[in-house]
């Protein structure tokens, strides 16, 4: 076994402080270079069969990190078995001879754990969970059992129902939603045929199909080998104890063929090629436009990255100032790379404004590239862009599971965990010069590929010489899907080891729950803060929230209170909106203000030491707003859009349609935030104004802050907004009961052609302040809150294949709540899915068990050993005590709860919230082939809601 000890990442990150006058820009900022060492340390070392492990100490939450990474991909499936690395990664998960049935899944549901999930990449795929730290052991021994004791429980069976799994998500995620097959368009033409990126990581429902058990069983023993794989564990561990039982479970699984090293297979295009495609789901014409580009961590990739930021960020975005500014065509210039291990791409997506030409939108473009050519960037916007980068980095380490991707990432891709040093350092070492060169290298006079995706009967908008691309649409037929038998148990030959693996290690001590440290103050001018303080990372995140927004809107003008609150956001009294971006990103901060039901907010993320210049800029969004009459209008013209793509999202649809027909066309509930096209256009600046003058006061204020600050530090931050915010009396008005259905009935919406069909069905129920609330979600644990303990996940995914994944939860705040469950399933067994869910509803509270009980108990309060691990996490806690009126220990008192459930009081709230002949079901798909079957559910005929 091979050690090697290192202490990682001591980081310099160089960032810019605008010092400006009060009412004065300055062209020319003033840059202080600070530098800060900010340390990961970890332990590497090797097992004698390759396995890399990564280890790293972080005593902050009584919690523990394990991904299992193993270095395979798409790009290393051969051809005709595409999808086979992601088919893969969901067979991983459903048994291995030790785990069981069912594998750390059902696992998880006992040890408390954040779930058992994976991803599949282009060139890796990994495995991970947080878990609580007393369950450590048991995660290294199941993580070892998957990788080495899993093969001989794959059957002909289990095959069957994962392919049909894999394919609603294949469904859902590409041929249901608009814009999905773009992708595959652009990969398929970017890279030459037989090119490992040429396919898409889901691949295609055909190759999908014809996967067999041998090529199961050959894809394990090739990639799945030790000598393939990094574990890396991070969080609350002792390293001693953590390399015994790495080196007890991993050491005895035989290494596998040596790994062939990945070249480089960089691409370049002889020709442009335009294509275009009609779009069922598309309501607004898209351009994307991608470029060869460059391998993950190239010396070309750091200054690419900081071009396609500032050519599409933001306000000074040459992009931006030309699509959006000058021309108004779109509301969103969207410009990144999309960097892989053997090679890259640039990409470049434009979604315009309805009825838009394509054509022009190009030709904005070209005027958009233009205008950097001759200008290029200024050191004070490299350096802006770089203030931003030291943020994003201390983000993506504030959870012990994002400290232990980071580590594997550079292990894998880079050699060394360490490398992140160097990464930074390249960031860092970018010039305005190096800037322009990449430019010149990879975008200018360079061919591309591009990309006409429009509505349905709108080929008039497309690119001038594209030609039609080649896709593939799947025919649903009734009946076509194979049969398959998922309660088969795999008949095999253990696989021989030195102990007996089949014995589950025992919990270590367990963790106490460690409820956060909150302290509260009453400002005079109504305004209530409550803040926890935590030093892990130099950052602090705050949101200042003011009770109303929709609840406080008048229904001819939906939309009012989420417009103000964007275009809050746009400038102040004496700033512009560019000024204003500007000292934001500068600060290496990012501000943000939106409405939600019920509340305007606005919140952020900075870093510690510039907290009083963020909220001082916080403080002039919220007194001196600009209104700026151009911005309203670019507002107004976002907001249309993006209510226009709400309407060809089968799941926006769904949800908006749920909504109506549980509160009624006279409540305010019943409508999105966002508003409607009709009210959107009805609404003028003075309306905004009004809204904020009359709707928002200290009165109705809580302020949220957690991070590396002190209540006096934020107090005094404060200060201002308590000294001048003027104080008026706001009465939040009480909405009509939502009406609980009498008897049950079905409503569809019909989009021709689905391939999926969305169903949302409930009724209205507990608010959060509701006694019962807590106890009714813990309830609902084994019926969809449970994810693979639950039974919907098992009867509907695990059992029949119908969907990739389906959920049931009570949701609620202080003025609503309701019961909802939702899914995506196959076209051809809408009726079917929906009498399963009603059946499973029905008989929920009859069959359930003491077992259930067990299994409930055992993850929810093991779980709250990771309740409060990240800064989102203690924001969510203190939303929680302020406007719920929740105790500091509201945490302990639910364990009190949970302890003290028994079957019948389970039984008991099954029977009151759980009421399937009492419910609205609400269905979204293809009305020709499914709407007349639904009749069959005995509710009546089904309503057709367009």
């Amino acid at each position: 076994m091979k050690h090697a000890k290192s202490t990682l990442l001591i980081l310099l990150i160089l960032f810019t402080v605008w010092s400006c006058k009060e009412n004065e820009e300055k062209t020319e900022p003033q840059v202080e270079q600070e530098a800060q060492e900010f340390k990961v340390d970890y332990e590497k070392f090797t097992l004698d069969n390759g396995l890399q492990v990564i280890l790293h100490v972080d005593k902050s939450d009584p919690v523990a990190a394990v991904a299992l990474t193993a270095h395979v991909g798409s790009a290393r499936e051969k051809a005709g078995r595409t999808g086979f690395a992601h088919l893969f990664e969901h067979l991983l998960f459903l048994e291995s001879e030790n785990l069981g049935k069912g594998g750390l899944d059902q696992m998880s549901a006992r040890i408390g754990g954040s779930g058992a999930n994976g991803s599949t990449s282009r060139d890796r795929t990994n495995y991970f969970q947080t878990v609580p730290k007393d369950a450590l052991e048991k995660m290294i021994w199941a993580e070892a059992d998957k990788l080495g004791y899993f093969i001989n429980t794959v059957t002909d069976p289990v095959l069957a129902k994962e392919k049909q799994v894999v394919k609603n998500e294949k469904r859902q995620r590409v041929d249901n939603q608009p814009y999905g097959f773009n992708s595959s368009v652009i990969n398929s033409n970017l890279y030459p045929e037989g090119h490992p990126y040429s396919w898409e990581v889901i691949g295609s429902l055909e190759d999908l199909q014809n996967a067999t058990l041998e090529d199961v069983k050959e894809f394990y023993k090739r990639w799945y080998v030790p000598n393939n794989v990094t574990l890396t564990i991070a969080g609350d561990i002792d390293i001693a104890q953590t390399k015994t039982w790495v080196k007890k479970y991993f050491d005895e699984i035989p290494k596998g063929e040596d790994i062939p090293e990945v070249k480089k297979q960089p691409v370049t295009l002889t020709a442009t090629k335009q294509l275009y495609y009609e779009d069922n789901f598309a309501r607004l014409p898209r351009l994307t436009m991608a470029w060869p580009g460059v391998p993950e961590y190239d010396k070309d990739s750091y200054a690419l990255s900081v071009l396609t930021d500032y050519l599409s960020n933001g306000k000074k975005a040459p992009l931006n100032k030309v699509l959006v500014e000058k021309e108004k065509l779109t509301d969103n210039v969207q410009f990144y790379q999309n960097n892989a291990e053997i090679a890259g791409q640039l990409m470049l997506s434009v979604t315009a404004f309805n009825a838009t030409h394509l054509d022009t939108v190009a030709a904005a473009i070209k005027e958009g590239l233009k205008d950097f050519e001759t200008h290029g960037i200024s050191e004070a916007d490299l350096n802006r862009i770089k203030a931003g980068q030291e943020t994003d980095f201390y983000r993506g380490l504030s959870s012990v599971l994002g400290k232990g991707f980071q580590l594997a990432q550079y292990e894998i891709f880079a050699g060394d965990p360490g490398f992140i040093n160097q990464d930074v350092q390249h960031i860092l070492a970018v010039t305005p010069e190096d800037v322009m060169r990449v430019y010149n290298t990879y975008i200018k006079g360079k061919n591309f590929i591009a990309t006409s995706i429009v509505p349905k009967g709108q080929g008039n908008l497309i690119l001038e010489n594209s030609e039609l691309a080649n896709i593939v649409e799947e025919e649903i037929i009734e009946g076509a899907e194979a049969t398959f038998d998922a309660s088969i148990a795999a008949d095999y030959e253990k696989t021989p080891s030195s102990f007996d693996r089949s014995i589950e290690p025992d919990y270590g001590e367990s963790p106490d729950l460690i409820i956060p440290k909150v302290w509260k103050q009453d400002l005079a001018s109504g305004i209530k803060v409550f803040g926890i303080e935590n030093t892990e990372v130099p950052l602090v995140e705050f949101e200042l929230e003011i009770k109303g927004g929709l609840l406080l809107e008048h229904i001819e003008k939906v939309g009012v209170s989420n417009l103000m609150a964007r275009l809050m956001s746009k400038g102040t009294k004496n700033k512009t909106p560019e000024a204003l971006e500007n000292a934001i990103e500068s600060l290496g901060a990012q501000v943000y203000s939106y409405a939600t039901e019920n509340s305007v907010t606005i919140a952020g993320t900075t870093l510690a030491k510039h907290f009083d210049a963020t909220m001082d800029l916080v403080t002039e969004m919220l007194l001196e707003p600009r209104w700026d009459e151009d911005e309203f209008h670019l507002l107004k013209q976002s907001t249309i859009s993006g209510i226009q793509r709400q309407k060809a999202n089968p799941n926006s649809i769904a949800s908006n349609e749920f909504a109506k027909q549980l509160y009624g066309e006279n409540n305010i509930l019943a409508y999105n935030n966002n508003g409607t096209e009709t009210s959107v256009n009805s609404i003028t600046i003075a309306d905004l104004q009004n809204f904020y003058s009359e709707k928002l006061t200290p009165q109705l204020t809580n302020f949220h802050v957690v991070g590396s600050i002190s209540e006096t530090e934020v107090v005094n931050a404060l200060q201002t907004i308590n000294k001048n915010w003027k104080s008026k009396v706001v009465t939040i008005p009480e909405l009509p009961e939502a009406k609980f259905p009498e008897t049950s009935k079905v409503y569809f919406y019909n989009v021709p052609g689905a391939k999926q069909s969305v169903i949302q069905f409930g009724s209205p129920s507990l608010k959060a302040t509701d006694a019962d609330y807590y106890a009714a979600s813990v309830m609902n644990y084994r019926l969809g809150g449970g994810s693979f303990a639950s039974q919907l996940t098992q009867e509907l995914r695990e059992g029949k294949g119908y969907t990739y994944g389906i959920r049931s939860a009570f949701s609620g705040d202080a003025n609503k709540g309701e019961f909802a469950i939702n899914s995506g399933v196959r076209t051809n067994v809408t009726y079917e899915s929906t009498a399963l869910v009603k059946e499973i509803l029905e008989n929920y509270g009859i069959n359930y068990t003491e077992d259930d009980l067990e299994i409930t108990k055992g993850y929810t309060l093991k779980s709250n050993a990771r309740a409060f691990e990240t800064l989102d996490a203690k924001l969510s806690m203190l939303s929680n005590i302020s406007n719920l009126g929740y105790a500091d220990d509201y945490a302990k008192q639910r364990e009190a709860i949970v302890k003290a459930l028994t079957v019948a009081d389970v039984q008991a709230l099954v029977k009151k919230y759980i009421t399937p002949n009492q419910m609205i079901y609400v269905i979204v798909g293809d009305a020709k082939t499914q709407l007349s079957k639904l009749k069959a559910l005995g509710f009546g005929a089904a309503v057709l809601l367009n």
